[in-house]
């Protein structure tokens, strides 16, 4: 069973207000398409496979009756409360998702899917997968996500170049080096999450920058950065904030070197 990272959801009211703001740091975004079903729509920004999705609503009676869609669900809830729009949660590809619903369950996550999943691109075309939403009690984390995409990676990333939207960043041939989380516990946060995914986490570093005390997951694609505060500075100001989630998205290959607020979040451009 293949893990992959995917993308990462950014909930904005306004997902086409993103655009010009990214374009201004030389980050190149594209307005995605509707979710008819969900009252979803998104904005996407594509670094290879990996991507960040800017994600709002736009009908809102659809989207609250979407109980087992998790997701919609969240940006419901989250978008009702003032200052929440910000990076939300991981999604994480995998090529099993069936027998991983199966092994889920076995291992006590509260599971949501498989779900059909569709997208109509600006052009028209219809885009098609599956989700699979694993949850579980004893952590304030929201856990990642599961999507099997209808196409083969291969096939979407040669769409993708196709279309123009991989490479044609201003910064360069910018890559989406990690996703940061702030959390209470750094320990007992990327064991769990470490098991989920098969994988031994990095030792520990500190980063001066958000101090925090951190470990890594080295997802293939994105990697996952996990951070516990050890005083005063930005990690303890999210944590504070907003709660255990993730909040900075680290790009490398930008020929600069600065973390910076935009959009609700924080980036790091190195």
């Amino acid at each position: 069973m293949q893990f992959s990272f995917d993308h990462l959801v950014w909930f904005f009211k306004k997902p086409e207000e993103a655009i010009p703001l990214l374009k201004h740091r030389g980050i190149h975004g594209v307005i995605g398409g509707r979710h008819e079903s969900w009252g979803t729509y998104n904005s996407l920004i594509y670094f290879g496979l990996s991507y960040i999705e800017f994600l709002g609503i736009e009908n809102l009676l659809i989207a609250e009756k979407h109980e087992d869609n998790r997701l919609v669900t969240q940006i419901v809830e989250q978008l009702s409360k003032e200052n929440r729009e910000g990076p939300a949660r991981i999604a994480v590809r995998t090529d099993q998702i069936e027998e991983l619903a199966v092994k889920l369950k076995e291992e006590g996550f509260t599971v949501y899917g498989p779900l059909p999943g569709e997208r109509v691109r600006a052009d028209g075309q219809v885009i098609r997968w599956s989700l699979l939403f694993p949850e579980y009690a004893a952590n304030k984390l929201s856990p990642p996500f599961f999507i099997q995409w209808e196409k083969t990676d291969e096939g979407r990333f040669s769409e993708l170049k196709e279309q123009g939207l991989i490479g044609s960043h201003n910064t360069g041939n910018s890559k989406f080096e990690s996703v940061g989380f702030v959390v209470h516990n750094l320990d007992q946060t990327i064991k769990t999450w470490g098991k989920l995914f098969n994988l031994n986490p990095s030792g520990d570093f500190i980063d001066s920058t958000i101090n925090a005390r951190c470990r890594k997951l080295e997802l293939p694609g994105t990697k996952l950065l996990f951070s516990e505060p050890l005083g005063e500075g930005l990690a303890k100001k999210v944590l504070k904030e907003k709660g255990e989630s993730p909040y900075l998205v680290t790009l490398t290959e930008t020929n600069q070197s600065h973390i910076f607020e935009m959009l609700n979040g924080y980036w790091r451009f190195q």
